[in-house]
């Protein structure tokens, strides 16, 4: 995993929007998913991604697949670097964090293979997470219940100690083995970042949730715009859909004339 490094600049231009991507196209992608769970969220912006898949067929994408199309839409859309605000658990600095898609990317599985695992008397069959399971997992708050339930979704079969069994049944050991297993498998599911605080020179982990980070910024994005709209629909009384039309360039001049 590379190394984070920190600035004092601020994070790039949100407006740049790739152009296969009309800004029309993004709101309604924005208003879609404004009131979603986050796993709905998520399919949301995969269905901008693979306008030609059915919501079933990118629900059942496994997690790091899920994340490695919507990393790719994110540096579509907003570029390949990356920046956000942290807390050094150490000594408290709020600290700005800058790295790039390189950082983050990983191997993604190519199928949603089944997974044979085995320790000592037991063995399992295992599939990869999925956007299914996460949503089935909206109602449960604790976090070690969320990932009991969401290992004992992923597994198909137990055999332990010569007998068809539970994934109840599995020792501690062999469960978290297992698990694992699962995250070898497809590591985009979980990406953690490096981090060194330099100021106490503290060094720590934190997970990146491409989701959340690309829906922020389309929230960011979307609000920005629509002030925008607001302001040039008072000032010359074009309809919205005719404001839209125009690239970023130009809306920003006709701003620029209205401020000078």
């Amino acid at each position: 995993m590379n190394e984070v490094s920190y600035s004092g600049s601020t994070a790039g231009d949100v407006s740049a929007l790739a152009h296969s991507f009309s800004a029309a196209k993004l709101l309604q992608v924005w208003e879609r998913g404004q009131h979603q769970l986050q796993p709905e969220k998520a399919l949301t912006l995969l269905a901008a991604v693979y306008p030609e898949g059915t919501r079933e067929s990118l629900a059942t994408l496994s997690i790091g697949q899920r994340d490695a199309a919507l990393i790719s839409l994110r540096e579509k859309l907003f570029g390949s670097q990356f920046s956000s605000l942290t807390d050094c658990p150490a000594c408290g600095q709020r600290l700005e964090l800058n790295f790039n898609v390189r950082d983050i990317r990983t191997p993604t599985p190519s199928t949603n293979a089944p997974l044979s695992f085995q320790q000592s008397d037991c063995e399992l069959q295992l599939r990869l997470p999925n956007s299914l399971d996460l949503l089935r997992l909206t109602d449960c708050s604790n976090p070690a219940r969320m990932r009991a339930q969401l290992f004992s979704q992923c597994v198909t079969h137990v055999s332990y100690q010569g007998r068809v069994a539970s994934s109840k049944d599995l020792p501690d050991e062999i469960v978290e083995l297992a698990i694992a297993r699962i995250g070898e498998a497809d590591p985009q599911a979980d990406v953690e970042i490096n981090l060194t605080c330099p100021d106490c020179r503290h060094a720590w982990q934190t997970s990146f949730d491409i989701v959340s980070y690309l829906w922020s910024e389309l929230h960011a994005w979307a609000m920005q715009l629509l002030r925008e709209v607001h302001v040039l629909a008072s000032s010359y009384g074009w309809g919205e859909s005719d404001i839209l039309s125009m690239n970023t360039q130009r809306r920003q001049c006709y701003l620029e004339l209205l401020a000078g």
